[in-house]
């Protein structure tokens, strides 16, 4: 079962409480220093994220962390070089973070910006390279899935794919839900949006595909309609 994790739960606080949201720079600090911790069981130095970053002055990495304290995110220790714990961080082996999105990604999943992060269990769909979408008003209807729900993709290679699978495709100028297909001509998606239409993809190689739908999380209670505060 999906799990939101401790960094989202204080996300929803800080909207509530109208706390400005992470900068870039404070996210790619945050974002180094739990994958630096996954790798190496201890923290990296003041001076190691300055290094990482570019940032040559000790204090301005320091400013930086003290906003993620300020912010939720961190706890801090200022009489210690090492002395930063990630709050709400599952390291757990058995699960991985998740990114969630507002919309679909149109540039990448490395390149957007989610608004929270969920931890689950890798057995569940789990997968490097994977995030969560909330559904839009029409997007699966016709599969039940209603607006709000948050939708699993995971990466997948298209000889993966199999006839009737639900995938993310980039058609035109547009990453769009598609059910997937073959035929004698081709690769068919079938746009799940009323008044869709049907792309044929000749060559294989020319589909942008960007994953398949292997899950779905919805809330039900009243949370379920909270605006998160962006990450």
């Amino acid at each position: 079962m999906a799990r939101t994790d401790t960094v989202a739960q204080r996300e929803s606080t800080a909207a509530n409480r109208q706390v400005e949201p992470l900068t870039e720079i404070e996210r790619k600090i945050l974002d180094f220093m739990v994958q630096y911790l996954r790798a190496n069981t201890y923290q990296p130095s003041i001076r190691e994220i300055g290094e990482r970053f570019g940032i040559k002055s000790t204090k301005t990495v320091s400013e930086h962390l003290q906003a993620l304290a300020e912010k939720g995110f961190l706890e801090r220790d200022p009489s210690r070089s090492r002395g930063v714990k990630i709050l709400g961080v599952d390291l757990g082996a058995d699960t991985v973070s998740i990114p969630c999105f507002a919309e679909l990604p149109e540039e990448g999943v490395r390149d957007a910006r989610p608004e929270m992060h969920v931890s689950i269990d890798r057995a569940l769909g789990g997968e490097n390279g994977g995030f969560f979408v909330r559904a839009a008003s029409g997007d699966l209807a016709v599969l039940g899935v209603a607006p709000g729900d948050y939708v699993l993709v995971s990466p997948v290679a298209v000889d993966e794919v199999e006839d009737g699978n639900i995938v993310v495709a980039r058609v035109g100028g547009d990453s769009v839900f598609h059910r997937f297909s073959r035929n004698g001509k081709g690769l068919h998606l079938e746009a799940l949006k009323p008044g869709g239409e049907t792309t044929i993809v000749e060559d294989a190689k020319g589909l942008r595909l960007i994953g398949r739908v292997t899950g779905l999380y919805r809330r039900m209670d009243n949370a379920a309609s909270l605006s998160l505060t962006p990450h």
